[in-house]
């Protein structure tokens, strides 16, 4: 009897990872500059799945820091961690808290002005460097934007040597830090620095933020990086430890033609997906790996009745 009841058993958790199952909310973690379109993205996938999503944005690298915080309290986080830069994801996955990274978004970084600045991507420099110009960017290691920034700074160095110190001891970081000066709700942070209190004079910002900053003012204008400042900026993409399987799919979906679609339309460039350190395609690596994990569990816990009912007879 007790073997047929075993059968059963394990007849009935075999399906179990196939069967449909009740839906749970799903918590995505994103980079404040991904906030317009991740909500639209989330917003998608709720209607289609009927899986209800909630979001938080913020710097990346202090929400990485509120994750492991998480992580080591209660052993519970978010799903889903979208950051601006490929490093923070990528420090949870060495930890042993995230699966590996994807890259699912591109962006860049460019130049936002007043229009009676007269910027152009030629006197870009000689403008930033010189002392009556006052220079706005995110915040150095809370935030990648405020990395990619010392970026562009080092770069100018290799042009103009003593361009780095000069421009990072003018730079006034105002967005991106623990401490940063509030925004009002609904208004763009460039456009606030740049015309509501004229704290700066020119902002270095992501594309898709100077494209939202256009939307609110007409006074505002965007000026290309030249080649040799020109800096890239990949977005990277983790399911984090213990997951739910909603997770998993929200994770796929914005990998998904649909997610990149929305993506575009905010101005971020497609990616093309790389899974850092490993490749295996964009298709089915998160649910590869979810799949995988689940049928572990599973596996182990069947073979623990095995060894009580065993222990039974």
């Amino acid at each position: 009897m007790k073997k047929h009841l075993v059968t059963i058993w394990l007849t009935t958790s075999t399906l179990s990872l196939i069967l449909p199952h009740p839906t749970l909310a799903v918590t995505l973690y994103g980079a404040g500059s991904l906030n317009n379109s991740l909500t639209e993205v989330a917003n998608s996938f709720t209607q289609e799945y009927k899986i209800p999503v909630t979001t938080r944005f913020g710097p990346s690298g202090l929400t990485r820091e509120l994750i492991e915080q998480e992580l080591s309290q209660t052993g519970k986080s978010a799903d889903v961690f979208a950051s601006a830069d490929i490093n923070n994801p990528l420090r949870l996955f060495e930890q042993g808290l995230s699966q590996p990274v994807e890259t699912f978004a591109s962006n860049r970084l460019v130049a936002v002005a007043r229009s009676d600045l007269s910027l152009t991507s030629d006197n870009l420099l000689s403008k930033l460097l010189d002392p009556n110009i006052r220079l706005g960017t995110s915040t150095p290691l809370a935030d990648p934007l405020g990395d990619y920034t010392q970026e562009v700074f080092r770069k100018a160095d290799a042009i103009n040597p003593g361009s780095f110190q000069h421009l990072n001891q003018k730079a006034l970081r105002l967005s991106g830090g623990a401490n940063s000066p509030s925004v009002p709700p609904g208004r763009v942070n460039l456009v606030y620095f740049l015309e509501d209190t004229q704290q700066v004079d020119v902002y270095l910002s992501y594309y898709t933020i100077a494209l939202s900053a256009l939307q609110q003012s007409s006074n505002l204008q965007v000026v290309e990086l030249p080649e040799n400042l020109a800096v890239k900026a990949d977005y990277g993409l983790t399911v984090l430890k213990d997951a739910s399987p909603e997770g998993t799919k929200l994770a796929e979906y914005i990998l998904s033609p649909i997610g990149q679609k929305i993506l575009t339309n905010y101005g971020f460039t497609a990616a093309r997906t790389t899974s850092i350190p490993e490749n295996q395609g964009v298709g089915g690596i998160f649910l590869a790996i979810g799949l995988a994990f689940a049928v572990q569990q599973k596996l182990a816990f069947v073979k623990k009745q095995q060894v009580k009912v065993e222990s039974d007879r």
